[in-house]
């Protein structure tokens, strides 16, 4: 499927996003960085969203801000497992300024992040309605963990040698207790950010089913499928 870029200028701190060919409506998917930003690891996985049909948009959360305060914000939500912490309010808008798009369905919309972005996609689906389906990877949690019962259905994926695994699989059995629809896989043998093509803890295999799981899961909840 071939893919056209759209200009994000009207989106607080900007963005990079990817739609399908073709007027839609598509459903939408954000796209939330690593630490490291908005790079082109995160705009080719924006793009492979969009090859796979999806309206995708990946939010620059560091853009026109002092990096280090910013960062050190992040942190403390993300130690501290609120899931009302800084970062969160932006995701919203920018969630916002996708389903305005004529192209996009704004009623099938989701998000997929990692790291950092994994743990504000779950912390943000406790607090956000409008999202039915959230991907994180080797994400943290929100604190207490039960709030995941508010959260939509969540396809998740964690390396078995990293901190992040005994996270993946406290979420795995909270989502189970309060009947959320969920996919969740710890890989074995796989270090932190296997999902990222060129780092040295990236595992092909583990990469090539993760993103599997992810757009069939996706396409159960966001309507691909139907």
């Amino acid at each position: 499927m071939h893919t056209r870029e759209i200009s994000t200028t009207e989106l607080k701190g900007g963005g990079f996003a990817a739609l399908p060919d073709g007027s839609g409506p598509f459903p939408g998917v954000v796209v939330i960085h690593e630490a490291y930003g908005l790079n082109d690891n995160m705009r080719d996985i924006t793009r492979r969203l969009a090859e796979a049909g999806y309206a995708a948009l990946a939010a620059n959360l560091l853009t026109g801000r002092n990096r280090a305060v910013c960062m050190a914000r992040y942190m403390t939500g993300l130690l501290l497992g609120s899931v009302n912490r800084y970062g969160v309010a932006d995701l919203k808008d920018a969630l916002t300024y996708l389903a305005k798009r004529p192209e996009v369905d704004p009623q099938r919309l989701g998000a997929i992040g990692f790291c950092m972005g994994g743990s504000f996609a779950i912390a943000w689906a406790c607090t956000d309605s409008r999202l039915k389906a959230i991907a994180p990877f080797y994400a943290t949690n929100p604190r207490p963990l039960d709030v995941v019962r508010r959260a939509c259905p969540i396809v998740g994926s964690y390396p078995g040698r990293d901190f992040t695994a005994s996270s993946g699989r406290a979420l795995d059995a909270t989502l189970a207790r309060h009947g959320v629809p969920h996919d969740i896989k710890v890989y074995p043998d796989t270090r932190h950010s296997f999902f990222s093509e060129g780092r040295p803890s990236y595992d092909a295999a583990a990469a090539e089913d993760s993103w599997r799981r992810v757009l069939s899961f996706f396409g159960e909840h966001l309507g691909m499928n139907d």
